[in-house]
C-alpha cells in the first residue's frame, strides 16, 4: 500500500459541499481514507483578484501507483465540474498529490513532491496539523519547519472541524 497526502479545494459553488464529494470520489474510488485535515478558508494564491478558497488536506491510502492516482483525481476533478482555463483561476475543485510515500517522481502527468508546498501557508497549515513532522524529501525540513519559514502572507483560518 502506498500513502499520498492529498491537497483538495475551491472557490466556486457550496464550496464545503464540492469539498465533501471529493472526498466522497476520492474514498469511493482511490482507496481509504485515513486522515482529514480541518477545511481553512483561505485567501486566493497567484491571482488574487477571485474569491476565497476552501481547502483541507486528506491522508490516502492506496494500491494506485502515482500516476495513476493522478489519473483518478483528474477524472475527479472533469466530473466536478473543473475547467482549465486560466492558470491559479477560480475553479470548483482541485486535487493535488503533495506527497506520495518519500518518492520523488517527475512525469508528464505529476510531479511529486508537489513542487510549491513550501511557498504556500495553505497547504502548510493544515499539513502541519496533521503531521508537523513529516520530513520533506527534498528540503530534509519538517512541515513545520517550512510553515515557520514561509514567507506566503496569505491568510489562512479554520472554516470548521471534522
Amino acid at each position: 500500500m502506498n500513502l499520498a497526502y492529498l491537497l483538495i479545494g475551491g472557490n466556486l459553488g457550496d464550496r464545503e459541499q464540492l469539498l465533501c464529494k471529493a472526498t466522497s470520489l476520492i474514498q469511493l474510488s482511490c482507496g481509504n481514507i485515513l486522515q482529514k485535515s480541518s477545511i481553512y478558508e483561505t485567501s486566493p494564491w497567484g491571482l488574487t483578484n477571485q474569491p476565497g478558497f476552501l481547502n483541507q488536506v486528506l491522508v490516502l491510502e492506496t494500491s494506485f501507483r502515482a500516476e495513476q492516482l493522478m489519473g483518478e483525481l483528474l477524472l475527479i476533478e472533469e466530473e466536478m465540474g473543473r475547467k482549465r482555463t486560466q492558470k491559479y483561476g477560480p475553479r470548483t475543485i482541485d486535487i493535488d498529490i503533495l506527497f506520495f510515500n518519500q518518492d520523488l517522481i517527475h512525469s508528464e502527468i505529476v510531479v511529486i513532491p508537489h513542487p510549491r508546498i513550501h511557498e504556500r501557508r495553505f497547504v502548510l497549515v493544515p499539513l502541519c496539523e496533521l503531521n508537523p513532522n513529516l520530513q520533506h524529501p527534498v528540503f530534509k525540513q519538517s512541515m513545520k519547519n517550512l510553515l515557520e519559514n514561509c514567507s506566503d502572507e496569505g491568510i489562512v483560518k479554520k472554516f470548521s472541524t471534522n
